[in-house]
């Protein structure tokens, strides 16, 4: 299937480079292979053969140079720098890889203002363009990683989690970072799945694993630049008296979390995630995707964010239930936001009497495009 990414990264590949960030196994050798016009033009760091002709060539007879995984090449900025301004502008380049490959920007990036990021997210309710109800809840057993979701079976969902875990442990985590601790990061792994849905306590999953505070939470950053998780903080201020340090976690793979309630939560997260990342990828808008907590138990599953402020509050509930006290009290402090509550099996669709519209799951995901 052509993915949503394909028309945005084919017409800025005639600007600049696009590099392509995403999860393992999520489809990105797929789409870059779709938009090459040679099969010569795609290279993996992780082939020997292609990795020799990565550094020192002969270059491919293409349009467009795919380099992927070549992040694992601990030089690979400057490397790819030189390649661009070489070949540039009659030459495409296509970066890709399991890594986020911007995670270096912050401490500057000898790449800047030449090449476009873009994050590819697995599969989607408004991407695969679902109707009915039926298709809705194969997305919600199986999770929206293509292999795991066209074979559609629970067993085939099972087999590529531990495959998935087992692959990131062996082959990025050990290309990336020199860890003698594999196997309690690997408990971390199959521990953070049950932890969904709350706010994360380090001490607590410290003391699970048997490992520091410090180890721990720099596991977890690791785990987030491979895309194996990602984080949400919380949104807020003195008024508010929102609890600023915790952070939500949620995976990407949320066909792995066993509880009903905690898994549709974990794939709204997915979804407003990469409709938010879409946004500031190819708009440059400011969002972010937030949650809502505060010490007067107030709790709001979401809420996303422009240029700091709050546009969108979302909560997220298995079925038809009494409008959330919490997002009547959010929606009396902004009353400008968009609140809406969400169900995975019920069919009401109304707007309340505090202005709260209470809709399907589908009915919503099917607008985030």
């Amino acid at each position: 299937m052509k993915r949503y990414l394909f028309d945005t990264i084919s017409t800025d590949l005639e600007k600049k480079m696009v590099f392509v960030g995403g999860p393992r196994q999520v489809g990105k050798t797929t789409l870059a292979k779709s938009l090459l016009d040679k099969k010569s033009g795609y290279l993996n760091y992780d082939f020997v053969s292609d990795r020799q002709q990565i550094l020192s060539g002969p270059w491919p007879d293409s349009k467009l140079w795919v380099f992927d995984e070549i992040h694992k090449y601990n030089r690979w900025r400057n490397h790819i720098k030189g390649l661009y301004d070489k070949f540039a502008p009659d030459q495409k380049i296509l970066v890709t890889g399991s890594a986020r490959l911007d995670y270096y920007r912050r401490g500057g990036d000898s790449l800047q203002g030449r090449y476009f990021y873009y994050r590819l997210h697995p599969l989607s309710v408004a991407e695969l363009k679902i109707k009915t109800q039926k298709d809705f809840m194969d997305l919600f057993k199986f999770g929206g990683f293509p292999e795991p979701f066209f074979e559609g079976t629970e067993k085939a969902v099972k087999r590529w989690t531990q495959a998935y875990i087992s692959r990131l442990l062996a082959d990025d985590i050990t290309s990336l970072e020199m860890s003698q601790n594999l196997t309690q990061m690997e408990l971390a792994l199959w521990r953070l799945p049950d932890l969904v849905a709350s706010p994360l306590s380090i001490n607590s999953l410290r003391e699970d694993i048997g490992t520091s505070h410090t180890t721990l939470a720099k596991w977890l950053d690791i785990f987030e630049r491979l895309y194996a998780i990602y984080r949400i903080p919380p949104f807020g201020g003195p008024r508010i008296r929102a609890v600023k340090k915790e952070q939500k976690h949620y995976h990407f793979n949320w066909a792995e979390i066993k509880n009903d309630g905690a898994r549709f939560e974990n794939m709204i997260a997915s979804h407003l995630l990469k409709w938010v990342h879409y946004r500031q990828d190819t708009e440059a808008e400011n969002l972010e995707l937030r949650f809502f907590r505060t010490r007067d138990n107030h709790e709001i599953d979401f809420i996303i964010t422009k240029d700091l402020k709050p546009i969108y509050a979302i909560e997220a509930k298995l079925g038809d239930e009494d409008t959330s006290k919490s997002l009547i009290y959010f929606k009396k402090k902004y009353p400008h936001v968009e609140a809406l509550q969400i169900s995975l099996k019920g069919k009401k669709d109304f707007i309340s009497r505090d202005n709260i519209r209470v809709m399907p799951a589908l009915s919503f995901l099917s607008t985030l495009k």
